[in-house]
């Protein structure tokens, strides 16, 4: 039997001594319960126009109905064409079995760490400050500002290869460069654990293999161009597999039922503008809002010129960016246990405590899983099952890295409303300062000289503030002048950040204490 001629993969040709067939636009790997081709086959030595014909090699009706066809064409026996097409057919199925062979090999892989630089990596997890240390070196390796937003992305990706990862969605205004952040983090991770997407179809989840995403780190871009996979999304972060069932036709070409099974857990960063939207996938993951003061402009923009300048060491960043992809490497699944949990609660303004309780014990957990080569292996005398306990140093950073998410989920206002409103109080601006207003009020338009804001933008916060009642509309005429208002004296939001902070102290003292006392009976 001739080899398949497979120089050029969009026309293979196999070629014997009667007959030259090409298969026209290649061939799919994927499906392999069928065989559809476009066939061209020509008579050799022979001036018979070519047959080109569209047809599945597996489905036995299409096949006999073609080969009567080649076989009155050409004025050949059917049993030379019959055996023609069947040496085809295997040379494919040997040709898409190589390829599916070559694609696995392929998919990116990270060379093991030679013992220098394993040493390396478990003694800068072993040293002491390590949270501090990653932090500084994470703007070392390129990212400007956001230190603590950059802290718990790092995190919430290094908890991939934990039981329950972490996702966290990143909230800014647009134009933002939303998912840079997310990017230059991830330059940070192992590139074979991160996949990176842009848009999803409604299915593409379920078409993954079993464990292909397992233990992986889903960057979305955005995800107003993953609203079709919101749902196996959601699953795949809370029953941490998904399922679906199918139909398919088998090699005889009959319908049969399958189910599609994709195993997690998964740890999903995505970034949008939109945080209404997605509130139901926020309850599941932690929200973070970029930094979009003047002061993170200039940061950025001052990096920009000097990088275009040739003044940042880019190898410096380089090397920093491997040094924490090893200590990837390096960090080993472990089950970490939280004998402290029960004395953890979560601060009573919070509107959803059984979804944010979850999220900062898994938090807190993660920091100790990064502290694992600092914290002592234990060994459950029931199950064999070695693990690790979370140290009431966890608990205090866990607080101190998520401080500002707590804060957030207990606001009733938005984000972005929440930003515009504290710009608002500013008694700077004239038309708030009452020596400049006399206490008349403002319009919408008296802000928009202030603050360059979109008309429709500027239209929502006041919205919304009013709905809360932090503003109140004191005259004006909507469709002329547009409404006036005032600032309603109400609850601050340093007194609802103290409060918190309260709270979180109390917990601290008792877990100390709980371990304190642990130690002196021991």
């Amino acid at each position: 039997m001739k080899k398949l001629d497979t120089s050029n993969a969009q026309s293979l040709i196999y070629e014997n001594d009667i007959l030259k067939q090409t298969v026209l636009g290649g061939l799919k790997l994927e499906g392999l319960d069928r065989m559809r081709i476009t066939l061209k086959v020509e008579l050799i030595d022979s001036c018979r126009p070519p047959v080109r014909h569209n047809l599945d090699l597996y489905n036995d009706n299409q096949l006999e109905k073609f080969i009567r066809k080649l076989a009155e064409k050409f004025e050949i026996g059917t049993s030379l064409i019959s055996i023609s097409l069947s040496e085809l057919t295997e040379q494919l199925e040997n040709y898409r079995l190589e390829e599916i062979k070559k694609q696995d090999l392929e998919e990116v892989k990270i060379n093991p760490l030679t013992k220098e630089e394993k040493q390396q990596a478990i003694a800068y997890l072993k040293g002491a400050d390590l949270l501090k240390r990653t932090t500084e070196d994470l703007q070392q390796s390129g990212i400007q500002g956001e230190e603590n937003n950059a802290l718990i992305l790092y995190l919430a990706m290094t908890s991939r290869k934990m039981s329950d990862p972490l996702s966290v969605i990143c909230l800014a205004k647009s134009g933002m460069g939303k998912s840079y952040l997310m990017e230059r983090v991830a330059l940070c991770i192992p590139s074979n654990e991160t996949k990176e997407h842009t848009q999803f179809s409604g299915n593409s989840f379920y078409y993954f293999k079993r464990e292909e995403i397992k233990g992986t780190v889903f960057l979305i871009e955005d995800l107003d161009g993953a609203q079709a996979v919101m749902f196996p999304i959601r699953e795949l972060q809370t029953k941490k597999r998904i399922s679906k069932t199918v139909t398919m036709k088998d090699k005889q070409g009959q319908m049969r039922t399958v189910t599609l099974i994709v195993e997690g857990p998964v740890s999903v960063i995505g970034c949008t503008t939109r945080e209404k939207i997605y509130e139901d996938n926020a309850n599941r993951a932690i929200l973070i809002y970029l930094d979009s003061s003047e002061a993170q402009d200039k940061r950025v923009m001052d990096y920009q010129k000097s990088r275009r300048a040739g003044l940042v060491e880019i190898q410096q960043e380089l090397d920093i960016q491997t040094l924490l992809r090893n200590t990837q490497q390096v960090l080993e699944p472990i089950q970490v246990i939280n004998p402290y949990a029960p004395l953890i609660n979560i601060p009573k303004e919070d509107f959803k405590p059984r979804r944010t309780l979850p999220l900062l014990l898994n938090f807190i957990e993660t920091i100790t899983f990064y502290h694992q080569f600092q914290r002592e292996q234990k060994v459950n005398e029931t199950t064999g099952e070695v693990y690790i306990e979370v140290h009431p140093e966890d608990i205090e950073l866990g607080f101190e890295v998520l401080k500002e998410v707590l804060f957030k989920k207990a606001d009733e206002l938005s984000g972005a409303s929440r930003s515009f409103y504290e710009w608002l109080k500013d008694e700077k601006h004239p038309f708030i300062n009452p020596l400049h207003n006399s206490g008349k009020g403002f319009y919408g338009s008296d802000i928009r000289k202030e603050n360059r804001i979109q008309p429709r933008t500027l239209q929502r916060y006041l919205s919304e503030l009013s709905s809360y009642g932090l503003l109140q509309i004191t005259g004006g005429n909507k469709n002329t002048t547009g409404y006036t208002y005032k600032l309603n004296e109400t609850k601050s939001f340093e007194q609802l950040k103290e409060s918190i902070n309260k709270q979180l102290e109390a917990v601290k003292t008792a877990v100390w204490d709980n371990y304190n006392s642990k130690t002196v009976s021991q």
